[in-house]
């Protein structure tokens, strides 16, 4: 089973990560309009992790004879989210790294820029320009910026887990072909 998680969380993880860093390639680092970019992340997220749905349901079919129970279809799909988690992680990390962008910096000053077209001025601007020097100087340290990358991903994967798992614990959901 540990080996099942493994190459589902590996390939969930590679197909999340694989988009991320192709559209951080493709903008130059430049993100998008928050909105946009969290649906094309996120939506990205949900595609790659519905390979949690396929391991639950492979493993119920294959290995329990069609019938899984709640909790053990909810722990595989967190498990598999779990490795997914990490290897998204690592492939945003190594994305910095290739790219050499500073994500952060770029956000910062694309958020601070939205909020002067919104009407922002003074010292509220000026508090909100330090709120994001202070998230360009947070960012910057791996303790801060590994489980924030990891938060992105995991939630999504919990989801995943909830839904697959209640569907899958009704073997008429699906049901294994008999024949």
């Amino acid at each position: 089973m540990l080996k099942k998680i493994l190459v589902h969380g590996l390939v969930a993880g590679l197909i999340a990560g694989a988009s991320m860093f192709v559209f951080t390639v493709a903008t130059s680092g430049r993100p998008p309009s928050p909105a946009y970019g969290m649906a094309i992340g996120y939506l990205t997220m949900l595609i790659a992790l519905s390979v949690v749905f396929v391991a639950v349901k492979r493993h119920r079919d294959r290995a329990l004879g069609g019938v899984i129970p709640f909790w053990t279809a909810f722990g595989i799909g967190l498990a598999i989210s779990v490795v997914a988690g990490v290897v998204y992680v690592l492939v945003w990390e190594a994305t910095l790294a290739i790219t050499r962008i500073d994500f952060a910096a770029e956000y910062g000053r694309m958020l601070v820029e939205q909020q002067k077209a919104e009407g922002l001025s003074g010292a509220a601007l000026a508090a909100f320009e330090a709120e994001m020097e202070r998230f360009r100087t947070d960012y910057a340290d791996p303790l801060y910026r590994l489980p924030m990358t990891f938060a992105e991903i995991f939630p999504v994967g919990v989801l995943v887990s909830l839904v697959s798992a209640a569907l899958l614990r009704n073997p008429r959901v699906l049901p294994v072909p008999r024949g």
